[in-house]
């Protein structure tokens, strides 16, 4: 055998010569794989430039110095790049949308707290939105709640200040305005705290909707992030 199973890590043999490559090589892969970090997931072509010990899940479809990889994780080292062939129950952190990927023996699923082995899981998810608040009595933030979600909350932070002739705001959904919140400040800095008092299911992609209270709004900027959970279906 001249790598370890799970992780490809090369092995040192009898009476090698140039120890070091070797151990060194083993050494940057369990750094990339321990505790695992991806800059960018299901590309299919390598990057122009890439820093040392950067990480990427290849695609579908590689080419070039990807091509034969798809679904493995390409790690660049040395001026050059390596894979390492995940096995279920793999994770990795990916950091350019801030989720948390997991691979269910044949595919990559996000966010995934449970897998079965035909890819079947529950999947907690929080999508973070800056949303600029458009003049009038009020400003819809669109499709910000996706369907088939069950939505156990929303929280959110003023950016910046939301003016207009408003004293305050809610915020909610079509027909129920201050589901997640009403008497809200509009300083920025402030806070809200929307909890679904019985987690509430969203079949079709819904706007969150914020409403001026006392008078109407001019601009400003929040951040919303809204806090659900998915289900994935198993594989036939």
């Amino acid at each position: 055998m001249t790598d370890t199973p799970r992780f490809d890590l090369p092995l040192l043999q009898a009476a090698q010569a140039q120890k070091h490559v070797t151990v060194n090589e083993a050494l940057a892969r369990i750094d990339a794989v321990i505790q695992c970090t991806v800059q960018g997931a299901f590309g299919n072509t390598p990057p122009v430039t890439a820093s040392e010990g950067a990480c990427f899940v290849v695609g579908a479809a590689p080419v070039n110095d990807w091509a034969s990889h798809a679904g493995e994780i390409a790690l660049f080292v040395n001026n050059g790049w390596a894979f390492v062939v995940p096995t279920a129950g793999f994770r990795a952190y990916r950091s350019d949308t801030g989720q948390w990927m997991v691979f269910d023996g044949e595919a990559w699923q996000f966010d995934l707290v449970t897998v079965t082995p035909n890819g079947a899981g529950m999947g907690f998810h929080t999508a973070e939105i800056d949303h600029v608040v458009s003049a009038g009595a009020s400003s819809a933030v669109t499709y910000a709640i996706p369907g088939n979600a069950v939505v156990y909350g929303v929280t959110g932070r003023v950016v910046t200040d939301i003016t207009g002739t408003a004293t305050g705001f809610s915020l909610g959904v079509a027909g129920s305005t201050n589901r997640y919140g009403s008497g809200l400040s509009l300083a920025a800095g402030s806070w809200l705290r929307g909890l679904t008092g019985t987690p509430l299911t969203y079949y079709g992609d819904e706007d969150l909707v914020l409403s001026a209270e006392g008078g109407t709004f001019s601009g400003g900027t929040i951040r919303l992030a809204v806090h659900y959970a998915t289900f994935a279906l198993p594989r036939a």
